[in-house]
């Protein structure tokens, strides 16, 4: 992965620290929008995560294949990947 580690890894502690949050929320039966808020906030800290990755991904792994004029199977991992993403 090209991606910041240590960025990554705090995003994801972040997200992980939310759900444990959540969690807990439902445990005590939180209101439901309040647990609807931080479900929201969650999946904004992982889209950003992911989209780090992607970026890096983009920046080095493709742009290397494309430099070596091998670009087609990363090019194929993008729209399948854009596929999932869309459904």
């Amino acid at each position: 992965m090209q991606a910041d580690k240590e960025r990554i890894s705090s995003l994801l502690k972040t997200a992980r620290g939310q759900i444990d949050g959540i969690l807990r929320m439902v445990e005590e039966d939180r209101y439901c929008i309040d647990i609807a808020n931080q479900l929201m906030a969650t999946q904004a800290i992982l889209r950003r995560t992911n989209q780090e990755i992607l970026r890096a991904h983009l920046e080095h792994c493709v742009k290397t294949a494309v430099k070596s004029g091998d670009a087609d199977e990363k090019i194929e991992e993008i729209v399948k990947l854009i596929d999932k993403m869309n459904k």
